[in-house]
Protein backbone atom coordinates (compact mmCIF):
# COMPACT_ATOMS: atom_id res chain seq x y z
CA UNK A 1 0.00 0.00 0.00
CA UNK A 2 2.87 2.35 0.82
CA UNK A 3 4.51 1.61 -2.54
CA UNK A 4 1.23 2.31 -4.37
CA UNK A 5 0.58 5.57 -2.51
CA UNK A 6 4.11 6.79 -3.21
CA UNK A 7 3.94 5.86 -6.89
CA UNK A 8 0.38 6.88 -7.75
CA UNK A 9 -0.94 9.16 -5.02
CA UNK A 10 -1.00 12.82 -5.99
CA UNK A 11 -0.73 15.15 -2.98
CA UNK A 12 -3.09 17.77 -4.43
CA UNK A 13 -5.65 15.10 -5.36
CA UNK A 14 -6.18 13.27 -2.09
CA UNK A 15 -8.66 10.86 -3.66
CA UNK A 16 -5.78 9.49 -5.73
CA UNK A 17 -3.91 8.75 -2.50
CA UNK A 18 -6.92 6.90 -1.10
CA UNK A 19 -7.39 5.06 -4.40
CA UNK A 20 -3.72 4.10 -4.55
CA UNK A 21 -3.88 2.76 -0.99
CA UNK A 22 -6.99 0.74 -1.87
CA UNK A 23 -5.39 -0.48 -5.09
CA UNK A 24 -2.32 -1.60 -3.19
CA UNK A 25 -4.57 -3.69 -0.94
CA UNK A 26 -6.97 -5.01 -3.60
CA UNK A 27 -4.95 -7.97 -4.93
CA UNK A 28 -4.66 -9.43 -1.41
CA UNK A 29 -8.04 -8.40 -0.01
CA UNK A 30 -9.64 -11.78 -0.73
CA UNK A 31 -6.72 -13.51 1.00
CA UNK A 32 -7.10 -11.35 4.11
CA UNK A 33 -10.85 -11.89 4.22
CA UNK A 34 -10.67 -15.66 3.73
CA UNK A 35 -7.77 -16.12 6.15
CA UNK A 36 -9.40 -13.79 8.68
CA UNK A 37 -12.67 -15.67 8.48
CA UNK A 38 -11.04 -19.03 9.01
CA UNK A 39 -8.65 -17.99 11.77
CA UNK A 40 -10.85 -15.59 13.74
CA UNK A 41 -14.39 -16.86 13.17
CA UNK A 42 -14.34 -20.47 11.98
CA UNK A 43 -11.47 -21.40 14.29
CA UNK A 44 -9.51 -23.18 11.58
CA UNK A 45 -5.90 -23.92 12.56
CA UNK A 46 -3.23 -21.78 10.87
CA UNK A 47 -1.49 -24.89 9.49
CA UNK A 48 -4.73 -25.87 7.70
CA UNK A 49 -5.35 -22.35 6.38
CA UNK A 50 -1.82 -21.83 5.07
CA UNK A 51 -0.98 -25.47 4.31
CA UNK A 52 -4.21 -26.69 2.70
CA UNK A 53 -6.87 -24.05 2.05
CA UNK A 54 -4.42 -21.56 0.53
CA UNK A 55 -3.47 -24.14 -2.12
CA UNK A 56 -7.02 -25.42 -2.74
CA UNK A 57 -8.53 -25.03 -6.20
CA UNK A 58 -11.27 -22.76 -4.81
CA UNK A 59 -8.87 -20.31 -3.16
CA UNK A 60 -6.48 -20.36 -6.11
CA UNK A 61 -9.40 -19.56 -8.46
CA UNK A 62 -10.15 -16.43 -6.42
CA UNK A 63 -6.48 -15.43 -6.34
CA UNK A 64 -6.22 -15.90 -10.11
CA UNK A 65 -8.93 -13.28 -10.66
CA UNK A 66 -7.76 -10.65 -8.17
CA UNK A 67 -4.10 -11.08 -9.14
CA UNK A 68 -4.59 -11.11 -12.91
CA UNK A 69 -2.17 -8.78 -14.65
CA UNK A 70 -4.43 -8.95 -17.71
CA UNK A 71 -7.58 -7.84 -15.87
CA UNK A 72 -5.85 -5.06 -13.94
CA UNK A 73 -4.02 -4.01 -17.11
CA UNK A 74 -7.29 -3.76 -19.02
CA UNK A 75 -8.76 -1.61 -16.24
CA UNK A 76 -5.69 0.62 -16.28
CA UNK A 77 -6.01 1.10 -20.04
CA UNK A 78 -9.66 2.12 -19.62
CA UNK A 79 -8.75 4.52 -16.80
CA UNK A 80 -5.94 6.13 -18.80
CA UNK A 81 -8.05 6.40 -21.94
CA UNK A 82 -10.87 8.05 -20.01
CA UNK A 83 -8.52 10.30 -18.03
CA UNK A 84 -9.81 9.04 -14.70
CA UNK A 85 -7.10 9.89 -12.15
CA UNK A 86 -8.67 7.99 -9.28
CA UNK A 87 -9.15 4.76 -11.25
CA UNK A 88 -5.66 5.15 -12.71
CA UNK A 89 -4.20 5.41 -9.20
CA UNK A 90 -6.25 2.40 -8.02
CA UNK A 91 -5.36 0.12 -10.93
CA UNK A 92 -1.77 1.33 -11.14
CA UNK A 93 -1.18 0.54 -7.47
CA UNK A 94 -2.79 -2.89 -7.88
CA UNK A 95 -0.51 -3.65 -10.83
CA UNK A 96 2.51 -2.43 -8.87
CA UNK A 97 1.54 -4.77 -6.03
CA UNK A 98 1.30 -7.68 -8.46
CA UNK A 99 4.60 -6.72 -10.12
CA UNK A 100 6.34 -7.03 -6.75
CA UNK A 101 4.40 -10.18 -5.85
CA UNK A 102 5.37 -12.06 -9.00
CA UNK A 103 9.08 -12.46 -8.18
CA UNK A 104 8.58 -12.93 -4.42
CA UNK A 105 6.49 -16.10 -4.16
CA UNK A 106 8.51 -19.30 -3.86
CA UNK A 107 6.11 -22.24 -4.01
CA UNK A 108 3.04 -20.15 -3.26
CA UNK A 109 2.61 -17.96 -6.33
CA UNK A 110 -0.55 -16.97 -8.17
CA UNK A 111 -1.83 -17.43 -11.71
CA UNK A 112 -1.02 -13.85 -12.73
CA UNK A 113 -1.97 -14.34 -16.39
CA UNK A 114 -5.51 -15.61 -15.87
CA UNK A 115 -7.80 -15.99 -17.87
CA UNK A 116 -5.31 -16.72 -20.68
CA UNK A 117 -3.15 -19.03 -18.58
CA UNK A 118 -3.17 -20.71 -15.19
CA UNK A 119 0.63 -20.90 -15.22
CA UNK A 120 2.28 -19.89 -11.95
CA UNK A 121 5.81 -18.60 -11.72
CA UNK A 122 7.68 -20.42 -8.96
CA UNK A 123 10.26 -17.89 -7.85
CA UNK A 124 13.48 -18.85 -6.10
CA UNK A 125 12.88 -15.83 -3.81
CA UNK A 126 10.21 -15.39 -1.14
CA UNK A 127 9.07 -12.42 0.92
CA UNK A 128 8.22 -14.68 3.89
CA UNK A 129 10.11 -17.98 3.61
CA UNK A 130 13.57 -17.68 5.16
CA UNK A 131 14.79 -20.71 3.19
CA UNK A 132 14.18 -18.58 0.06
CA UNK A 133 15.98 -15.38 1.11
CA UNK A 134 13.21 -13.74 3.13
CA UNK A 135 15.89 -12.78 5.63
CA UNK A 136 17.13 -10.37 2.95
CA UNK A 137 13.88 -9.49 1.21
CA UNK A 138 11.95 -8.55 4.35
CA UNK A 139 14.48 -6.04 5.70
CA UNK A 140 15.00 -4.55 2.22
CA UNK A 141 11.24 -4.13 1.79
CA UNK A 142 10.96 -2.56 5.23
CA UNK A 143 13.82 -0.15 4.49
CA UNK A 144 12.18 0.92 1.23
CA UNK A 145 8.86 1.38 3.06
CA UNK A 146 10.58 3.63 5.62
CA UNK A 147 12.02 5.77 2.80
CA UNK A 148 8.70 5.89 0.94
CA UNK A 149 6.85 6.81 4.14
CA UNK A 150 9.29 9.69 4.64
CA UNK A 151 8.62 10.75 1.04
CA UNK A 152 4.87 10.60 1.63
CA UNK A 153 5.24 12.65 4.82
CA UNK A 154 7.23 15.23 2.84
CA UNK A 155 4.57 15.36 0.11
CA UNK A 156 1.49 15.50 2.36
CA UNK A 157 1.25 17.92 5.29
CA UNK A 158 -2.15 16.83 6.64
CA UNK A 159 -1.56 15.09 9.97
CA UNK A 160 -4.34 12.56 9.28
CA UNK A 161 -2.59 11.27 6.17
CA UNK A 162 0.72 11.27 8.01
CA UNK A 163 -0.80 9.29 10.88
CA UNK A 164 -2.27 6.82 8.38
CA UNK A 165 1.09 6.37 6.67
CA UNK A 166 2.75 5.86 10.06
CA UNK A 167 0.18 3.18 10.91
CA UNK A 168 0.80 1.47 7.59
CA UNK A 169 4.53 1.51 8.27
CA UNK A 170 3.90 -0.01 11.70
CA UNK A 171 1.74 -2.70 10.06
CA UNK A 172 4.54 -3.35 7.56
CA UNK A 173 7.01 -3.72 10.40
CA UNK A 174 4.69 -6.15 12.20
CA UNK A 175 3.87 -8.20 9.09
CA UNK A 176 7.54 -8.26 8.16
CA UNK A 177 8.28 -10.00 11.44
CA UNK A 178 5.15 -12.09 12.03
CA UNK A 179 6.22 -14.78 9.56
CA UNK A 180 9.04 -15.69 11.94
CA UNK A 181 6.42 -16.71 14.51
CA UNK A 182 3.84 -18.32 12.23
CA UNK A 183 6.29 -20.44 10.26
Amino acid sequence: MIFGAAAFGQPHHRWTIAAALAGGLAPDLSLYLMVGWHLAIAGTEARVVFGELYYSDAWQAVFAVDNSILLWGALLIVALAAGWRVLTAFTGAALLHIAFDLPLHAGDGRAHFWPVSRWIYDSPVSYWDRSHYAGWVGPAELAICILLTALLWWRVSDWRWRAGFALLLLAEFMSNNIWRFIF
